[in-house]
């Protein structure tokens, strides 16, 4: 199950290339753009091969027959009576900034023959902010584009004050002519190849992107090759494909004592990059089976904690960040999202990451070295996050960045039952639990491992009072289900959403309301036989379609049917995990970040979602959570 989209993707070392059937990259835009990406940006913009002076034919689409490496077959025009002279086979591989390409030329005649190849080159090194279909555009004052030959093949670069982005295009053997395109700023690289009877001709080509900030790329630290033993079921399977894409999403950043870590990106196309949210719960997932990546990615998040209040990003002391940006827009602060805090969630479960790791491997070394950043968490949350002035963790909707600052960030998301958009502060349901659960688990390392018996006990009391007071104020009677909000006046926002399933994860709720919403979120117009839904069918708002009211995402899934597990709910348990399981073995055992909310009897297959990153962390990671789920009850 893919987007409607047939580009080939090659991922590897925080590296991606996108391609069309034939290998090319002609430079679009919009929901699914092509091209060489690196850091936010796309550091080549146009690569399409003639030869014989027209578009070859792919007598073999692109086809990705590993994670970063691409093939096809391609021919020159011909016809019956007179077939192509010569087959092109193209090979495409990137890694570490790299897209490295051999055209093996073989000629199909018992006579010499010579073939012209043109290779048309660009580089506009475009933000990714700027190739979103959003209609948005940005002033470039002073930018800069150079293109120059060089002895080996082409130099393009891009300057914009101190902003200076570079890629390199080297050949071998040298190209023949370089020549301009006209009518686009893109240069046509030419060979005469000479290709004796039945022999063959070789072409290499190595594409260099040099970032601004990160000239040499590295490699990511790789990991040992999995186990060729075949997976006993599709669930095995599924766990298989999921950590194979968390390897691919994994990017090096720094870590709280200036050293790298390995840490898991959010997802292709739009999010390979740390995001504190994404990044946690996809540790958290894969806590059980790789608990260095929740070592990293805490280290990862309290070197970028908030340390000041900015407006601009919503950074405030001791807030974990949500997202980081190292593209050129970023830089020069036309988004917000250098740096950007607009999180609610993402700090208490930073919290819940801490002790868990403690809890699941024992080690107290990562609790001691991060014991401050824990505290200054904390703080946050009973200061700027809300907690003390009203009650429960809230965020205004920040008109210059994310309006909904959840799990579910797109505007309209915490709505009624009516379609209206709640207005801020607002406090949402299953922040609350995470709330509740951060502070019970920082209680239990204050006393266990910071040895300050007066602090947990202040933890306690003020876990205790959210609990209590979260089921009055949220708790709706006639629907016998939690809100999915407050708003900035203390009322409900009633639509019946997801979110409630988080609260069975956090603990927030006695095990009998608990119960009553994991069997509610089982019935049809939440389940749709694939997965839980965002939001009720059946509801104004709701749209199979929509990002975040209707579709289904298997992260949030995910987080459920851990809580389902929590509370003994074993039948459902399996109920969604075979949903989930099902929708895998669909799409080669890779669980999508989302698909669409239609029901699994109207369909043969489940619906894509048009816009669904893939992979995508927290998705590959779910299939591990459903492990542990499984587990848990005794099912596995």
């Amino acid at each position: 199950m893919t987007p409607a989209d047939d580009r080939v993707q090659l991922v590897r070392d925080a590296t991606f290339a996108r391609l069309d059937a034939g290998g090319d990259i002609s430079g679009i835009r919009g929901t699914a753009p092509d091209g060489l990406f690196l850091r936010d940006a796309r550091h080549l913009s146009r690569w399409q091969l003639t030869v014989d002076g027209t578009e070859p034919e792919a007598l073999v689409p692109a086809t990705a027959d590993t994670d970063d490496t691409a093939t096809c077959v391609l021919t020159p025009q011909g016809t019956r009576d007179n077939p192509p002279a010569y087959t092109v086979f193209r090979e495409q591989t990137v890694c570490a900034g790299t897209l490295t390409e051999h055209l093996r030329l073989v000629s199909n005649r018992p006579d010499p023959v010579t073939a012209r190849v043109d290779l048309a080159v660009d580089a506009d090194f475009a933000d990714l902010f700027e190739l979103r279909a959003d209609d948005r555009h940005y002033a470039k004052p002073g930018a800069r584009h150079e293109t120059r030959r060089t002895a080996e093949g082409l130099h393009f670069a891009y300057r914009r004050e101190d902003w200076h982005s570079r890629t390199t295009v080297t050949c071998d053997p040298a190209p023949t002519t370089v020549e301009d395109d006209p009518g686009t700023t893109a240069r046509i690289l030419s060979w005469e190849l000479a290709l004796a009877a039945q022999a063959e001709a070789h072409l290499h080509l190595t594409v260099q992107a040099q970032p601004h900030g990160l000239p040499h790329p590295k490699p990511v630290l790789s990991r040992p090759r999995p186990s060729t033993a075949p997976a006993a079921d599709d669930l095995d399977r599924s766990c298989e494909r999921g950590l194979r894409d968390v390897d691919l999403l994994t990017i090096t950043v720094t870590g709280v004592d200036g050293e790298a870590v390995h840490v898991p990106a959010a997802g292709i196309p739009w999010f390979l990059t740390l995001f504190g949210r994404d990044s946690l719960l996809t540790s958290y997932f894969l806590l059980p089976y790789r608990p260095e990546t929740a070592a990293a990615t805490l280290s990862a998040l309290a070197a970028t904690q908030g340390r000041a209040h900015d407006p601009s990003s919503g950074e405030q002391p001791g807030r974990i960040v949500h997202e980081t940006r190292h593209g050129e827009l970023a830089h020069f602060r036309q988004i917000p999202y250098g740096r950007y805090y607009g999180a609610v969630d993402a700090t208490p479960l930073f919290l819940v990451l801490l002790h868990a790791h403690h809890e699941t491997t024992g080690e107290r070394a990562l609790a001691v070295r991060l014991e401050q950043h824990a505290r200054q968490a904390v703080d946050w949350m009973l200061n700027d996050g809300g907690i003390g002035k009203h009650g429960y963790l809230v965020y205004q909707p920040d008109p210059n960045g994310l309006v909904n600052q959840n799990w579910k960030d797109s505007a309209g998301a915490i709505c009624c039952t009516d379609g209206t958009q709640a207005q801020g502060p607002i406090a949402v349901s299953e922040a609350q639990g995470y709330a509740y659960d951060a502070l019970v688990r920082t209680a239990r390392l204050a006393a266990d491992v910071w040895q300050d018996k007066t602090y947990a006990r202040r933890l306690r009391h003020i876990a205790a009072e959210l609990r209590e007071r979260f089921l009055n104020d949220f708790w709706m009677p006639a629907a016998d289900f939690p809100a999915l909000a407050l708003d900035g006046h203390g009322s409900q926002v009633n639509a019946l959403a997801s979110d409630a399933g988080h609260l069975l994860w956090s603990g927030i709720l006695d095990d009998e309301h608990a119960r009553r919403i994991g069997q509610r979120l089982l019935q049809p117009d939440f389940f749709s036989g694939w997965a839980i839904r965002t939001l009720a069918a059946g509801q104004k708002p709701y749209h199979p379609l929509s990002y975040h009211r209707g579709s289904a995402w298997p992260h949030d899934n995910a987080l459920i049917v851990l809580g389902l597990a929590r509370h003994g709910l074993a039948d459902e348990v399996r109920t969604v995990t075979q949903g989930l399981v099902a929708l895998a073995a669909q799409n080669d055992y890779r669980l999508p970040e989302v698909l669409a909310g239609y029901d699994k009897g109207s369909t043969c297959r489940p619906v894509p979602y048009p816009h669904s990153c893939s992979p995508q962390a927290w998705a590959a990671a779910t299939p591990l959570a459903l492990r542990t789920a499984l587990r848990a009850t005794g099912q596995a």
